[in-house]
């Protein structure tokens, strides 16, 4: 759930939107949602995460397929980043649950489920994450998580740190292109 030990490189793939091709999900998180103007964003660059090999339980190689796992989307600094809203709810009008928070970083999870084996999951980078919901993270996680901080569509979770934050997205576990504009850019 941390971005961080996998890491990821820049790429050369075109900086925009992409048609895969395929069905998509009339549910999917829709990605204009992370901005309070509800934009398409501008893609200031493109990168390659790691995957984890289990074999040794450390960082694999670059993953290829698709060719672009993370995308870094301009910003103004201090700009507000919130919850894409979906098709999909985890009860009591929330839309996500907060399954990892750093200082600068946040992995949000569309199911109820403590892991990302099922539905989907966004990392989002390179954020000053809200510090009363990091302090509400790191307490329940401390005490066990049997308990997660939960988020509804459109609720900000924190800032931009700089001019670009990274946006990876996950469906039951396999890394997503978040440049495809069926799935979570939808009508854009």
């Amino acid at each position: 759930m941390n971005l961080a030990l996998l890491g990821y490189e820049l790429t050369d793939a075109y900086k925009g939107l992409v048609d895969p091709g395929g069905g998509g999900d009339p549910n999917a998180p829709q990605l204009p949602g992370l901005f309070a103007d509800n934009r398409t964003a501008t893609f200031s660059a493109v990168y390659q995460v790691y995957g984890w090999d289990w074999g040794c339980n450390c960082r694999g190689a670059l993953i290829t397929d698709p060719e672009v796992t993370m995308a870094g989307l301009a910003v103004t600094p201090g700009e507000t980043i919130h919850v894409p809203d979906s098709g999909y709810t985890i009860g009591g009008g929330y839309e996500v649950l907060v399954l990892y928070a750093t200082p600068e970083r946040i992995t949000l999870k569309y199911t109820p489920d403590d892991h990302v084996i099922r539905g989907y999951t966004l990392h989002v980078e390179n954020i000053c994450v809200e510090p009363r919901l990091l302090a509400l993270y790191q307490s329940w996680n401390e005490a066990g998580r049997g308990r997660l901080p939960a988020l509804r569509a459109g609720q900000a979770f924190g800032r931009a740190r700089g001019n670009e934050i990274g946006v990876v997205i996950r469906d039951t576990g396999a890394f997503m292109d978040p440049r495809s504009g069926k799935d979570w850019w939808q009508g854009r």
